[in-house]
Formats: structure tokens, sequence, C-alpha cells
């Protein structure tokens, strides 16, 4: 599809769209909102889903990060399994879990490169062979699950029989994983499914699909480690205990804003838990004033307080902090910035003010905001909370390849 119709179709099913006298189309975040946001760019997408009562995000937003990775590398247009991916890393967050004796975060969470771990060992498959859901409804929702899993691995950890574990236990963990995501084969390469009347494994399909995982990577920033160097990120969902590539915060900043203009998306790791976060007023936002984000429920221009007329943030630009490399490292670090969230950047906007907002495909469905479950993040939000991103290597600079040593 050539981009001049995309750009005209982009947001359609996403925004309403309305034309003005100079012939652009402007959109709103939300009804009543005096925001008026222009699209920069816009790349092709797959349709937002819900990972609904799961702890998957990762999962769902690497899933859609590689869904465009296959669009923009002409492939087509798939819809892959995301319980696939987190049906194989529950099995090996539970070995890793087990043989630092409990001494390792176990949860339904997980990190951008757990992605490339299971497509390297188990392959990938489409929605289609593997939905995930045999416990019964068409929604995801792993509490069940997660709390079997949990007390299985805690009792196990106790060693109970004779002070060692039995060969038995991965089977039979195994079987309660696909007890309710779906039974699969001890050997994956039984695992059979078709596509337009060819038969593929996991394995086979991953290497039809040509997604080389040695490409991605991940990026951070950080002060409390050495830039231009990996290191193992301190975060409670990283069981594989994975490093990760630490750049100052401006390369970081100008390499996000370069992959989507050069037309690569991106998955993105950061913290949803700001009160200038509101998934349902579609905006990621770090005003200046705090007190502009104070009421996420009001619907009014403007807060009162002690005679004083204060904008509401969600509802009309405001003034947004920018935000040091040093505030940022002390929100880490005192806790006020965590792990929260995995989402898939595939865009930027503007407001009429002339600040820059990431477009972000969420995966809480498309019915809780007016932007059929994006959001827009600006370019302070991403600044002050990313924790990481998720790229092809391919959209760092030569020079900044050189120094992390990366062909």
């Amino acid at each position: 599809m050539k981009k001049i119709i995309f750009l005209n179709l982009l947001f359609l099913g996403l925004l309403s769209l309305q034309a003005q006298p100079s012939n652009k189309k402007i959109f709103t975040n939300t009804k009543g909102s005096e925001y008026k946001f222009t699209i920069i760019k816009h790349l092709d997408v797959t349709p937002v889903k819900n990972q609904n009562r799961t702890g998957t995000c990762w999962s769902f937003s690497g899933m859609s990060f590689l869904e465009s990775e296959l669009m923009r590398k002409g492939k087509g247009k798939y819809n892959l399994s995301e319980m696939w991916i987190a049906r194989n890393a529950y099995l090996g967050k539970a070995k890793n879990y087990l043989l630092m004796d409990g001494f390792l975060n176990f949860g339904e969470g997980g990190e951008f490169h757990d992605i490339p771990w299971v497509i390297t060992h188990y392959g990938l498959v489409p929605e289609s062979a593997y939905p995930g859901m045999v416990y019964g409804g068409n929604k995801h929702n792993h509490a069940e699950l997660h709390a079997v899993l949990s007390n299985m691995l805690k009792a196990l950890k106790s060693k109970p029989q004779n002070g060692h574990l039995t060969k038995s236990w991965q089977k039979a963990y195994t079987e309660v994983v696909d007890a309710y995501l779906g039974e699969v084969p001890d050997d994956t390469e039984d695992f059979t499914f078709k596509i337009d009347n060819k038969t593929y494994t996991p394995k086979s399909f991953a290497k039809y699909l040509d997604l080389n995982m040695d490409d991605y990577i991940e990026l951070t920033s950080f002060t409390h480690h050495p830039y231009y160097k990996p290191y193992t990120m301190e975060l409670p969902d990283n069981w594989q205990l994975h490093q990760a590539y630490n750049i100052p915060l401006d390369e970081l900043m100008a390499l996000a804003d370069k992959a989507i203009m050069t037309g690569y998306t991106f998955a993105w790791g950061a913290d949803v838990s700001e009160p200038g976060f509101s998934h349902r007023k579609g905006l990621a936002i770090v005003p200046e004033d705090p007190k502009t984000v104070k009421d996420k429920k009001s619907k009014k221009l403007y807060f009162e307080e002690n005679g004083e007329k204060i904008p509401n943030a969600f509802y009309q630009p405001v003034k947004e902090k920018w935000v040091s490399p040093v505030e940022r490292q002390e929100a880490y670090e005192n806790g006020n910035t965590t792990d929260d969230h995995g989402m898939h950047i595939v865009g930027i906007v503007k407001d009429q003010k002339g600040t820059k907002y990431f477009v972000v495909k969420n995966s809480w469905g498309t019915k809780y905001n007016d932007l059929n479950g994006y959001f827009l993040a600006s370019y302070p939000y991403f600044r002050y909370k990313t924790i990481d991103i998720f790229v092809h290597k391919d959209v760092l600079p030569r020079d900044l390849k050189k120094k992390l040593g990366i062909k």
C-alpha cells in the first residue's frame, strides 16, 4: 500500500478525523478536549488486542512489534500468538526459579528479550494455531493459572521429597500450563498447523517468517552504569538476567524519533503509574505544574483552587517538565519509576503548540478510550518514564553501533 494512501487511512477505526481549512487532518484525544493533534508519521500496524486479566503485556506488545516488522519487511500481515510466547516463557522461568532456590521473581510478567528466547527455543505460531484459552471464555485471564503455578513452585522449592527434585516436576508443571493454555507435544516439532494449505511446525514457521532474532536489541538509559556498555537490568521480571545496552538519554530520545521517522516501530517498556498517565483520556504527559493533572476523572477545562484557575492538562496543552538524566535516575532509584507495562510505539504526532508525542498502541482493548485503544505519550513523558526499548539494530547510527560493539 502506498504511503499517501495509508496516511489518509491511518487512524481509520482509531480516532475521528476532521478536515480543516488547510485540508490537513487533525484530531483530539478525548471528547471535549481542546488538544489539536496533527500526524507527523504513522506506520503499519495490526489491530489492537486485549491482554485482559493477565500480566502478559510484554508478549502482546512484542508480538505487535514483530507483526509490524513483518509488514515492514514485506512479508505480509500476520496475527501471531501471544500465548505461545507466554506458555513457553512460563516453562523457562520456572526452571530458573528452582535453579536459584526461589531467589528469583516468578510472575506473569516478562521482558522483551523473552520473545527471542522463546522463538529460538520453541519457534513461533499464529494465533489460529494456539489461542491459549482452553480454560474457557473469550478473554484472557491467568488468575487461576498463576495461583496454581506459583504455589506449585513454592512447594517444589522446599524439595519435599528427600531434599531433592524428582524427574517428574517438569512434566507435572508443563501439564498444568497446558491444561490452561493448550496442549503441546513434548517435542514441539510434532506440533503442526496449516497456513495457505502449507503445513508448518513452530520452528519451520519462524524460519519462513525470516525474523532474525539477533537483529533486535534492547536499549536503556540510566546513570548508575557506564554508557555504551551492556548491563543486567535490575528489574523483577528480568528472570533471564538479560543485559541491555546503556546509552545517554539524549541519544535514546534521538534514536526513538529516528526509528519512527525512518519506518521502524519499536516496543516500549515504561512506567504508567504517573498522575499524568490516563489511558482513558488517551494521554501520557508530565506537566510542569502537577496540579494540572490532579483529577483524571474531571471533564472540566479548568480546576478551581483558592480562587486560582488551573488548566486541566488532559483537556488542553500545558507546559511540560523537561527531565534531566539525574531526575530520571532518582525516580528510578526511589521506586517512582518502575517496570510497569510493555507497549508498542508506531507513530509521531504534534499538538497545536508544537509538542511532539509518540503514538502508542496498547493492549487493553479498544473500548476504554476515544482513541480505540491507542494513546499519545509526550516526548517529555517518554524521556522521564522509559525503562527500555526493543528495536531493530539497523536503526542505530554507525558510530553508535561501533561504540556498542554491534555489527
